[in-house]
């Protein structure tokens, strides 16, 4: 083992026992969470002493730089203890990657603390004016995790190009640019604050934006092009770490169904510990192992992903619509496990004060997710199985 991958590991094991401690205050304050809907303070505190925001910034500006499999681990014992807390932590811990796609002076400007929470998205519901030494930025966004928690924002934009055609590009501004708005009441995932977004007549200087070279990081002007490591897909690394989520969701689901179950009686019936009645037991093993299934499957594209990367090549279309198709099938088979302990609890897990009806309804509603969504992404990877074009640019 070469002494780089010793540290990495190290440092990965001193995170999840970080996150280890934190997770009854995660868990507890799920509810407050929900409630506010957005997470509260005190858990993008924890999670800053933990350092989870130093885990994708690279080890040049005090980052941790941990690999894509390393993060997925730390993301899927955070939505463990809470689900809203996972997912906005997946936002801002893949987007602090996404910057180092960045020329040079963007990365120094916003790494330079060494850990950043950055948020945003790939959707192009803005536009970019070119003007002298960059562009001036106008634009509206929904759905923007982690925008009321976080440094700078990504911000999607189209803008016309000299001979008239429209081309998408990529906008990095720090928060005070933005303006959120009060517009996320949701039945799931409701504390991830996902709120609408709006940055009007900004300007943006040229190192602070991108164009579509981000999506298979062939960006240049930086330290770190050639540099073999992480210079993942895009496409293929924000599925991966947005999986962990679901999986951290599935196994909450399944401790507090655990925990609930001794002594606990099947109302209307003889039965008077559900623990003994054998339909459990099936129900209870059926679950765990869709899910050790899906930790499977995440392995699995982990290690496809990263090997290429080490080697320094650029993953195929068949291998990125795989990443697309496998984890759509996460999505799925996450929900089908909580859903099959969900038909067997009793009828007070509806409360909200039951932990378990708030990670299942979480599954639920970022299974709608549309990048994530599972027939859209098994049907991309369906089309490349038989020689098609996958039908998307999202691979």
């Amino acid at each position: 083992m070469t002494a780089p991958l010793k540290k990495s590991r190290t440092e990965l094991a001193a995170v999840l026992d970080s996150i280890s401690k934190i997770s009854p205050k995660l868990r507890q304050n799920s509810m407050t969470a929900e409630s506010e809907r957005w997470i509260p303070k005190e858990n993008i505190e924890l999670l800053e002493d933990a350092g989870v925001f130093r885990a994708a910034v690279p080890e040049r500006f005090g980052g941790l730089d941990l690999s894509a499999a390393d993060q997925a681990e730390v993301l899927t014992e955070i939505a463990r203890s809470c689900g809203s807390t996972g997912w906005v932590a997946s936002v801002w811990m893949s987007s602090a990657w996404i910057v180092s796609l960045y020329p040079d002076k963007a990365q120094e400007e916003i790494f330079t603390n060494g850990s950043v929470r950055v948020s945003g998205g790939f959707t192009p519901t803005g536009t970019l004016t070119a003007t002298d030494g960059g562009y001036i930025l106008n634009g509206t966004w929904r759905f923007n995790t982690g925008v009321r928690g976080a440094e700078w924002n990504i911000c999607a934009a189209m803008t016309e190009t000299q001979d008239g055609e429209h081309e998408e590009l990529f906008a990095i501004v720090p928060i005070s640019d933005v303006s959120v708005a009060d517009d996320w009441d949701t039945f799931g995932a409701a504390g991830t604050g996902s709120v609408t977004s709006t940055v009007k007549d900004v300007f943006v200087p040229a190192h602070r934006v991108v164009d579509g070279r981000v999506y298979d990081a062939s960006t240049g002007e930086r330290w770190n092009e050639k540099v073999n490591g992480r210079n993942y897909n895009l496409t293929s690394y924000i599925l991966a770490t947005c999986a962990p989520v679901y999986i951290g969701l599935a196994k909450a689901a399944l401790d507090l169904f655990v925990e609930r179950l001794p002594g606990k009686k099947i109302t209307y019936t003889e039965w008077t510990d559900q623990s003994r009645h054998p339909y459990t037991w099936v129900q209870l093993a059926t679950a765990a192992n869709k899910i050790s299934a899906c930790e499977a499957l995440q392995r699995t594209w982990l290690e496809n992903m990263q090997g290429a990367e080490d080697a320094g090549e650029k993953m195929t279309v068949e291998a990125k619509a795989a990443v697309r198709g496998q984890v759509g099938y996460v999505v799925q088979t996450t929900k089908e496990a909580a859903e099959a302990l969900y038909n067997i609890s009793s009828a007070s897990t509806i409360a909200r004060s039951n932990a378990f009806q708030r990670a299942y309804r979480d599954l639920v509603a970022l299974s709608l997710h549309g990048l994530l969504t599972p027939v859209s992404s098994l049907e991309a990877h369906g089309r490349v199985l038989l020689g098609l074009e996958p039908g998307t640019d999202y691979i």
